[in-house]
């Protein structure tokens, strides 16, 4: 069944969707697939939605025998469509109009209007996405409503198109197409359109099949001797083997025979074949052409049986007596036909070789073909005289019943090829499987599939009871007393789906009203479903790589032949190649899940506690699979705060470990309170030696498997300056908004990516006002295959440029503008809303290096908490700042700075021009000094070093009371 989307009008997405398309945007999550490939199609002829030229080719014309099959089938439908503003056209196999029927007159001036009338060219690549040139483009129906056509003339109309094939070569004869406006339009159009074209290829059948007959009253007036036969002798009519010595041939050498003249009819260069049969006799085979009164030209096989008991067989050149002839009855040239088959002296059931073409003999006007081979002598009549032809097979080479099945086949296997897997998501491959069974091959099908397949996980054991999920179903109309997608089903162990499970292997069920163990899943539910008109099922196991997956259910109501032993192997063979792509987006699926799931424990768990900034985040794994990409808060000594976005190039488990490693690096390097670029230094060493396999490994093939590369870019704020210093190795420039609305990208050397080496990386310093915003993220968001990074760029300010967002809003706007539907990359986009610590909270005293002035700081201190209302923490800090203060003046060199901030924790900082880091060591008991540090990293929280251009900073925290 031709899936269909819900319709959109000018007012909803279509409209912005179509706009889109032609200025270049990604519109794949808004448009119907079918839709969206006839657009591109269109765009790239050239097409202009506001400008089309027309050709008109006066007396366009159809073969006689598709006008004689569709004038019927083209009544009835305009008929039917009477009472509603509809038009039937028909045309040509080049999209051409040959007829246009019905529609009120409103319509018809309308249509005329946009030149869609007889004579006019409607292929897409003249008048873009319609009913017949998209038919035409897509080899089967479509259906095209409103802005989903791509020429502005035609988007006020509804069409639905589907192509006539001829049934015996495949050819498409003609389109057929119903058009009305937009606002009358239905869905059904579809289904409407798709059965008419199918009577009409069914009318052309029964054409072929009248030729046939033509061509066996043809062979019958040229008489059994018109080819080079030898006459029969007189008085042999019986032969030695009796009344119809056809009839004494057992299945077996009927079988050989069948098959014989099945690769006799099919080959054009061979006259000639001789088939040994039992008990010592053989027969000859004789192809030749025959033509019919009106001018038909086919090829019959005639058959001569030779030898028999007390006879040896007769050579191809000998003499010959003929017995068990193979006479046709007059009544048989007149009965209808709806398939090229024969007719037997017993039921052979095994049906032709494909290609070989039969005549359609059936045995009465009121009942159906018989699939049989040879044709026993009858018994004259006074109105049916006895003819002693010898025909065996009679019919078009490669033409006939078989063949046709053949191609048809051919085409649903081509198409299943094609149109299963096509993407690594379990339950989508379960729905193209449903969509290319139906209408094909049967009339509902329904994939079944346990949770844990569903999820990646190994399904166990599947048999009786064994609780399913419908995922996916395809119908050619709805059946409400069957299950739904979405389902919870629990076959009981006699239904041929438990019996699939449980055995491995396909059941057919040819005749559903007399299987009781498929009505005992359901016996009042199931009787619905037989009255509705369902009559035959097969079931098959998705077995992939020794496992079972699932069950497949085709059901047949519309096709009025059941299913048969034939249909297995079809049925099987449809189900194996669902079943490995199954297994491998099941695969996918459980690689996918595991990488999500690490790189999400390896991503922040929320926001750190800090100050400097207010900060809001985003992290979207790409569609395609779990990439490298990771961001990081990272409060800092002083109350400062690092901002870090990285991206580890390729995607999968060994990105999402990869990107954990950095990270982590990145936490112990911002501990040691390193400068930016001299940070960026020590990462693009680890990188190289990971790259370079000299990570640890149980053996050899464990080691790093190359990671080609990664980019960061790492930022530290400053809220006491306000000053912001950023360094980034190959990774995309950060936007910064003014509190304004004003942005610009920081001029900031690029940098090479992490693990080349060589380079060192450059550090920039900005002032940034207090509210403003850094903007940190991914190529992911700016870039693509169809963007480049200029555009996305632009793309990007443009989505900043607005003043009082806060970082959320910030987040979701530039997620909504630049994100597309099905992003190929990671996405990680960090955004940093700037805070300054002002003058009332930071509190610094200038000190010369004489050791008086020890005393003075310990006064200023503690003037300085009573001012805050701290005054319990004045006899710590206190303490504190007299040693560091002390130990500054003793042990370092340069002015002597003492600072407090007071922020989320007491911050007392006190600087030096000396560039060497105290220890912290136990003082023995006979020592008279170095308790000092000792004492200040037991009273406080956090303490630690960290170096400037000029010396060092020795700082200290204390919680806040």
């Amino acid at each position: 069944m031709i899936p269909l989307s819900v319709t959109w009008d000018d007012i909803g997405g279509l409209v912005d969707a179509h706009e889109r398309f032609l200025t270049g945007a990604r519109v794949d999550a808004d448009v119907r697939g079918a839709v969206l490939d006839s657009w591109k199609r269109c765009r790239s002829v050239g097409l202009e939605p506001d400008r089309l030229l027309v050709p008109y080719a006066p007396g366009p014309a159809l073969d006689d025998t598709v006008l004689r099959a569709a004038e019927p089938v083209l009544q009835r439908l305009t008929g039917s469509l009477s009472d509603v503003g509809m038009t039937v056209a028909l045309c040509d196999g080049h999209g051409r109009m040959v007829q246009r029927l019905g529609g009120d007159r409103l319509l018809r001036g309308r249509l005329d209007d946009v030149r869609f009338a007889p004579g006019f060219d409607a292929s897409e690549q003249v008048v873009g996405t319609n009913g017949v040139g998209t038919a035409l483009a897509e080899r089967g129906p479509v259906y095209v409503v409103g802005r989903e056509h791509f020429a502005d003339c035609l988007q006020p109309f509804a069409c639905a198109g589907a192509p006539v094939r001829n049934p015996l070569s495949g050819h498409i004869e003609a389109v057929l197409d119903l058009t009305c406006l937009r606002d009358d339009s239905d869905p059904l159009m579809l289904r409407l359109v798709r059965e008419a074209a199918r009577d009409i290829e069914a009318r052309l059948l029964e054409q072929a099949t009248q030729r046939e007959r033509a061509l066996l009253a043809a062979y019958r007036r040229a008489g059994r001797d018109a080819d080079g036969w030898p006459p029969q002798p007189a008085g042999t009519g019986a032969g030695r083997y009796g009344e119809g010595a056809g009839a004494r041939l057992g299945r077996i050498d009927l079988a050989v025979l069948r098959e014989k003249a099945e690769e006799l009819i099919a080959a054009p260069h061979r006259t000639l074949d001789e088939v040994m049969l039992s008990g010592g006799r053989s027969a000859l085979l004789l192809r030749r052409q025959v033509r019919g009164a009106a001018g038909e030209t086919g090829v019959v096989v005639e058959a001569r049986i030779l030898g028999g008991a007390g006879m040896g067989a007769v050579g191809l050149s000998g003499p010959a007596t003929v017995a068990g002839v193979v006479p046709v009855p007059p009544s048989a040239t007149e009965a209808t036909v709806e398939s090229t088959v024969t007719v037997p002296i017993s039921t052979i059931t095994t049906p032709p070789k494909k290609g070989a073409a039969v005549t359609g003999l059936p045995g009465s006007p009121t009942s159906p073909p018989l699939p049989t081979l040879l044709l026993p002598s009858p018994q004259p009549s006074p109105a049916e005289p006895v003819t002693d032809d010898r025909l065996l097979l009679l019919g078009d080479p490669g033409v006939g019943r078989l063949a046709v099945l053949a191609r048809r086949r051919l085409e649903l296997l081509h198409e299943a090829g094609i149109r299963i897997g096509t993407t690594l998501d379990v339950a989508r491959t379960a729905e193209e499987l449903a969509e290319v069974a139906v209408p094909w091959f049967a009339d509902f099908a329904a994939v079944d599939l346990p949770d844990p397949v569903l999820h990646g996980e190994e399904p166990g054991p599947l048999g009786a009871d064994t609780s399913l999920r419908r995922v996916a179903v395809g119908s050619v109309r709805e059946e409400p007393d069957l299950y739904g997608v979405g389902d919870q089903v629990g076959y009981v162990p006699s239904t041929p789906q438990s019996r699939s499970l449980e055995t491995g292997r396909a059941v057919l069920e040819p005749v559903l009203a007399e299987a009781g163990g498929w009505l005992a899943q359901d016996p009042a539910r199931l009787a619905r479903v037989l009255t509705a008109g369902i009559h035959s099922l097969i079931t098959v196991p998705l077995r992939a790589r020794g496992t079972t997956l699932g069950v497949v259910s085709f059901y047949r109501s519309e096709h009025p032949a059941p299913f048969e032993e034939d249909d297995l192997s079809l049925a099987q063979e449809l189900a194996g190649r669902a079943a490995i792509c199954i297994d491998n987006a099941r695969r996918y699926t459980r690689e996918h899940n595991t990488a999500l799931a690490l790189q999400r424990s390896l991503l922040p768990k929320g926001r750190p506690e800090q100050s400097a900034v207010e900060v809001a985040y985003r992290y979207l794994p790409a569609q395609a699979g779990v990439g490298g990409d990771w961001f990081d808060v990272i409060p800092l000594s002083g109350a400062r705060v690092a901002l870090v976005v990285g991206d580890v190039v390729g995607h999968g488990l060994h990105a999402a470990a990869t990107m954990g490693r950095l990270r982590t690096a990145v936490h112990n390097f911002c501990s040691l309170d390193l400068p930016p670029d001299e940070l960026l230094t020590h990462l693009d060493d680890l990188v190289g030696r990971l790259d370079r396999g000299e990570g640890w490994a149980v053996d050899s093939s464990q080691a790093d498997s190359g990671i080609v590369g990664a980019t960061c870019l790492y930022a530290v704020y400053d809220p006491v300056s306000r000053h912001c210093a950023l360094t980034r190795a190959g990774h995309p420039l950060p936007a910064v908004v003014g509190p304004d609305g004003t942005v610009e990208f920081v001029d900031l050397p690029s940098g090479q990516p992490l693990g080349l080496g060589g380079m060192p990386f450059e550090t920039v310093e900005l002032e940034l006002a207090e509210g403003s915003q850094l903007v940190l993220y991914t190529d992911g968001l700016i870039e693509d295959r169809h963007q480049d990074i200029d555009a996305g760029l632009e793309r990007l300010r443009t989505v900043l440029a607005c003043a009082d967002r806060s970082p959320e809003e910030t987040c979701e706007a530039v997620l909504d503008a630049l994100l597309p539907a099905r992003p190929s990359d990671d996405v990680a986009l960090l955004v940093a809303r700037t805070r300054a610590l002002g003058p009332e909270r930071v509190a610094q005293w200038e000190l010369p290096s004489d050791p008086a002035v020890v005393s003075r700081s310990r006064a200023a201190v503690t003037e300085q908490l009573a001012a805050w209302g701290l005054d319990e923490l004045s006899f710590t800090v206190e303490l504190v700042a007299s040693e560091l203060v002390t130990n500054a003046i003793r042990h370092a060199t340069g002015p002597v700075q003492l600072r407090l901030l007071r922020d989320r924790a007491l911050i007392c900082e006190v600087s030096d021009g000396s560039g060497t880091s105290p220890r912290l060591r136990r003082a023995r008991t006979e020592d008279e000094g170095g308790r000092g540090l000792f004492l200040v990293a037991q009273l406080t929280e956090r303490w630690g070093t960290r170096y400037t251009p000029d010396g060092k900073v020795i700082w200290t925290e204390l919680p806040l009371p």
